[in-house]
């Protein structure tokens, strides 16, 4: 079995940095609710706000590695132009998309997407671990900030959710590859 080095940082830039953020993303958002909805009576600890700014500052980490890997390793193997008389389109992804009635709509839609909006993850989660941070247990005294972080990360969730869609159907149909081959097994 082997795989390409572009390959690799496919897998680590959505199933790794991507897939990753959408799972702690589901947990912040039950655990906000939890802690500020209107009937919750349980106290917060400090250790338990300590987790808290920990673990959305750590979440603004994941995205931000996995738009920057995407944006800036990815996405230009993405876009190679290839030679004047290629035929075979397998090695350039967007084109191969382009040249197919069928699949152009991953294109014009999907990737537009993952272009422009996705970076809007990285930017809400920083907005929610930034007020988190700076506000910590007094949070709980400020319902439309509390309600705005909710929403923020709520935002970030569904534009990284969208983001991860569209990236999984474009690799689908036209996988970047190319570059050093590795092999993981050796079969003999």
């Amino acid at each position: 079995m082997e795989i390409s080095t572009r390959a690799i940082w496919t897998l680590i830039h959505g199933m790794g940095f991507g897939g990753l953020y959408l799972l702690a993303c589901s947990w912040i958002i039950v655990e906000l609710w939890r802690r500020y909805a209107p009937d919750a009576g349980i106290p917060v600890t400090e250790r338990e706000e300590r987790f808290l700014k920990i673990y959305l500052n750590a979440m603004a980490v994941l995205a931000w590695l996995s738009v920057l890997t995407g944006a800036y390793i990815v996405y230009p193997w993405y876009r190679a132009l290839a030679p004047a008389g290629t035929a075979n389109l397998a090695g350039f992804p967007q084109l191969l998309l382009k040249s197919n009635p069928a699949t152009s709509a991953w294109h014009s839609i999907g990737m537009e997407w993952k272009e422009h909006v996705a970076w809007l993850a990285p930017i809400s989660i920083t907005m929610a671990a930034g007020v988190a941070s700076k506000y910590g247990g007094a949070l709980k005294h400020y319902r439309q900030l509390r309600n705005a972080v909710l929403c923020f990360v709520v935002v970030s969730f569904l534009a990284a959710g969208i983001a991860c869609f569209f990236g999984a159907e474009i690799d689908d149909h036209a996988p970047v590859k190319g570059g050093s081959i590795i092999h993981v097994v050796n079969e003999r």
